[in-house]
């Protein structure tokens, strides 16, 4: 599986060119703003009509990871809806599918914007997750301090190398904000004084994709 390994405030970890983090001591995979639901909350919120296809195939990707390799423990890091109506209006066969891939191995749902009410699926919902020397939270905290092991989502990052944009794994010595993992997810350009205000500058992109190319951050 296509990868970039890493060590992040003593651990180590590899950045999947699908978008999702392993961590392979802790038999752990994490994945970030899924936005199940998104065409259905659309359709709901405006009457536009957007191809219903998104959950499923986020799930057929998401399972397909699970599948190769068999996490005791899924992380899921917000945003997995794109509403609290949304997860709860999945069709039978999302749910179903969904209730599979989650099977009988632990799993964390943590809060996002999106999301705050946990889901009605089982699993653990909270507002952040500690395991050993890493933070597990949605948005990415301001503070220096509580940034130390920070690994977090929500800007659904995106970065540029020789002409390709891809989604990006963005990390520096404390902070490692992944990429969404929804079908249906726009970008925010590592570009943006967003997110260069919370990296420091020696801070590196990793793009996803068939081979994971890392780069300093783009400036």
């Amino acid at each position: 599986m296509a990868a970039y390994d890493v060590t992040f405030c003593g651990t180590r970890l590899s950045l999947l060119g699908a978008g999702a983090l392993w961590w392979a001591e802790e038999a752990t995979l994490v994945v970030s703003d899924l936005h199940l639901g998104k065409s259905e909350r659309i359709a709901r919120r405006s009457g536009l009509s957007l191809p219903p296809y998104e959950t499923r195939d986020t799930l057929e990707r998401l399972k397909v990871l699970i599948d190769r390799l068999r996490p005791q423990q899924v992380i899921c890091l917000g945003d997995t809806f794109d509403d609290d109506i949304a997860a709860q209006n999945l069709t039978e066969a999302d749910t179903a599918t969904l209730t599979a891939i989650m099977g009988p191995r632990a799993w964390i749902w943590v809060e996002g914007n999106h999301d705050p009410a946990p889901p009605a699926l089982g699993g653990r919902a909270c507002a952040e997750f500690t395991l050993g020397p890493l933070a597990f939270r949605h948005i990415a905290t301001t503070g220096t301090a509580e940034a130390k092991g920070e690994i977090s989502g929500h800007y659904h990052p995106k970065a540029s190398l020789r002409g390709q944009s891809r989604p990006a794994f963005l990390m520096d010595a404390n902070r490692l904000i992944l990429p969404a993992f929804g079908t249906y997810t726009g970008g925010l350009r590592s570009t943006d004084p967003t997110l260069r205000a919370l990296l420091a500058a020696n801070a590196i992109a990793v793009l996803t994709g068939p081979r994971p190319l890392p780069c300093p951050l783009p400036q």
